[in-house]
C-alpha cells in the first residue's frame, strides 16, 4: 500500500509512460500517485492530452476516507478504487464526500486476504451508486497473477454469482449502459 513516484525523473517517466499509451489509443489511466494525476488533469485541461483520458486511483494508494474522495475528485480523478476491504459505513461516508464513480472489489486475492463480500453487494450498491464492482479477485493466487484460460472461467462464475446476488437481493439495480460515458474506451 501506498506507493508513489520517487523524485523528478520518476515523475517525468510516469508522464512519458501516460503520454505513450495516450498515443496508442489507451483513454484510461490508473495512477499510484497524487501528485502524477495533478500534472496529468493540468495537460489534460491544457489540451496536451485528449479530454476523454480516465484517470482512475487504484486502491493499492490506501486511499478510503471522505477527505480522500473529496481530494481526488478536486485534482480530477474520473474513478476511484478505494482500500478493498472498507466497511459499508466507510463506503457509505466516501460517496457522500465526491460523486465520481467508486471502483469497489467485491472479493480479494487469497495473498491479500482473499475475503468474498457478495451478500454485502447489495448494501454496497444502495450506498455507493455510482459504482463498479470488481469481480473474480478471489481465483488469483495472488495481486499481477497471469491469469490462464482456466483461471478466466472461473473468474467468469465469479461475475454470475454476483449477478445472481444482485438479481436476486437488488432487482431494481440498474447497470451502466454499454460504452457508458465515463468509461475508459480506447480509440
Amino acid at each position: 500500500m501506498g506507493y508513489r513516484l520517487r523524485g523528478y525523473d520518476n515523475l517525468l517517466y510516469a508522464i512519458e509512460d501516460a503520454k505513450r499509451a495516450i498515443e496508442f489509443g489507451v483513454r484510461g489511466i490508473l495512477l499510484y500517485d497524487e501528485g502524477l494525476l495533478w500534472v496529468l488533469n493540468q495537460m489534460r485541461e491544457e489540451g496536451i492530452i485528449p479530454k476523454n483520458t480516465h484517470f482512475k486511483l487504484s486502491a493499492h494508494t490506501g486511499h478510503g476516507n471522505p477527505a480522500d474522495g473529496k481530494l481526488f475528485q478536486e485534482l480530477g480523478l474520473n474513478s476511484l478504487n478505494p482500500v478493498r476491504d472498507l466497511q459499508i459505513p466507510m463506503i457509505a461516508s466516501l460517496r457522500s464526500a465526491c460523486d465520481i464513480p467508486l471502483d469497489l472489489h467485491t472479493e480479494n486475492p487469497k495473498s491479500s486476504g482473499g475475503f468474498i463480500r457478495h451478500y454485502e453487494i447489495p448494501e454496497i450498491i444502495k450506498v455507493a451508486s455510482p459504482v463498479y464492482l470488481k469481480t473474480g479477485g478471489s481465483v488469483a493466487k495472488s495481486h499481477n497473477w497471469d491469469t490462464t484460460s482456466s483461471d478466466a472461467i472461473l473468474r467468469l462464475k465469479q461475475v454470475e454469482l454476483v449477478n445472481r446476488v444482485i438479481e436476486k437481493y437488488c432487482p431494481k439495480a440498474k447497470m451502466s449502459p454499454k460504452a457508458s460515458k465515463d468509461l475508459a474506451i480506447p480509440v
